[in-house]
């Protein structure tokens, strides 16, 4: 397996709100930029976005288009970082939900880690996929349809799922090697 695949060109979203998991934006954001992709962080308000890092409030990073400005045709793959707070701020805008639907709609590829999926629930997407992710949602996932595998990393199709922060490294890898093929969904 190539693990320095090329993402030149590419552009990707990264939907998050305040509370994501610090590590788990800024890891696979650096996977990525070094793998030649630009990524934005995209956030319901301009300005900045506070992290959460594991028991505390984290740095605030810049977000590059709040979502009213920004288009999600205009990107090739989207990435959703966890943490318990960002997701569940994320599934009550319906905007946030419209944006994640797309991806699916247009079979482009998505990767998410920990409580990322509690957005994928809310677009309504998982029925029938093989995933992983935090184990507090597993059950969520399962009565929504999905398959859930406690694994380190899981690709079904046009995703890749990992559990938590310990998992980047291989979630890093998924992701790349999925953004770089552009696999797309059994329809």
């Amino acid at each position: 397996m190539n693990t320095e695949q090329n993402l030149s060109g590419k552009k990707v979203a990264i939907l998050l709100s305040e509370g994501f998991e610090e590590v788990e934006m800024t890891k696979p954001r650096k996977a990525l930029q070094e793998a030649g992709a630009t990524a934005h962080v995209i956030a319901p308000k301009g300005g900045d976005v506070k992290a959460w890092d594991m028991t505390e409030w984290g740095d605030t990073y810049d977000v590059d288009l709040a979502l009213d400005a920004a288009d999600p045709s205009q990107y090739d793959a989207l990435l959703l970082p966890g943490g318990v707070i960002n997701p569940d701020n994320l599934r009550q805008d319906e905007k946030a939900v419209a944006f994640v639907k797309h991806f699916f709609s247009e079979q482009k590829p998505v990767a998410a880690i920990c409580h990322a999926p509690i957005m994928l629930i809310e677009a309504d997407v998982v029925d029938g996929k093989t995933m992983t992710s935090f184990p507090s949602i597993k059950t969520d996932l399962k009565n929504a349809g999905a398959n859930w595998v406690n694994e380190q990393v899981v690709t079904d199709g046009n995703l890749v799922t990992s559990r938590n922060p310990d998992d980047i490294p291989a979630f890093n890898k998924g992701m790349i090697e999925l953004f770089a093929t552009g696999v797309k969904a059994n329809a």
